[in-house]
């Protein structure tokens, strides 16, 4: 059975937590991490960035001058590409970088990267975490307490909380999440998994196989 230590908010230690071995010991294929990778980096892509063709821009209707016995090289129009304020080629357009993968290699490429954490020994458990008002500074202070292997840490927590939300989003590198929003590029991401006891009952609820 996977452990973790566990700690308070007061960053000591208060013993082991057991982990699930069904979600921080199962199979790690590298190809389905890497595959779960790429494509929810796609997924954040907009594809919104387009440029404007040689139809497009306006202007250009005609020719700038006649065709022979100028001695210049014959133009068509002055917003062909080669012109200063023409037209684009092969420039970006709108598209969908959106790629789909199924809902059971999501899961299996978070759980194979969740073990990669617990096997790394970079996850750590508090108790229980409840901030009664929104403050990066006490939220910071309390990271700083607990024996973390690197500033950029991904928090969890069982259920969306605000408090929480709002007080580690200032920090560079901190991330915070709910169990039910876990995914395998932000797991991978962090240096350091921080998760409550009831996130980590969550995620078993939510991600065994």
């Amino acid at each position: 059975m996977p452990m973790a230590p566990l700690y308070n908010t007061n960053g000591e230690a208060l013993g082991e937590c057991e982990l699930p071995e069904s979600i921080f010991a199962a199979p790690a294929d590298a190809a389905l991490l890497h595959q779960a990778v790429v494509a929810y980096l796609a997924n954040q892509r907009q594809g919104t960035s387009a440029t404007k063709t040689r139809g497009l821009v306006a202007g250009g209707g005609r020719k700038p001058w006649r065709q022979k016995g100028t001695g210049r090289a014959r133009q068509g129009s002055i917003r062909a590409p080669h012109w200063r304020g023409g037209g684009i080629v092969f420039g970006p357009q709108p598209r969908e970088y959106r790629q789909g993968l199924p809902k059971k290699a999501r899961r299996a490429a978070l759980r194979g990267a969740l073990t990669e954490k617990a096997t790394g020994a970079v996850v750590c458990v508090l108790d229980d975490l409840h901030l009664g008002e929104a403050k990066t500074k006490p939220f910071a202070a309390m990271l700083g307490r607990l024996p973390l292997a690197d500033r950029r840490a991904l928090v969890v927590t069982a259920a969306p909380d605000r408090n929480v939300m709002l007080s580690g989003r200032n920090l560079p590198d901190v991330v915070v999440r709910a169990a039910s929003d876990l995914n395998a590029y932000e797991v991978l991401r962090a240096r350091s998994l921080v998760l409550t006891k009831a996130a980590v009952a969550q995620i078993e609820e939510v991600f065994r196989p």
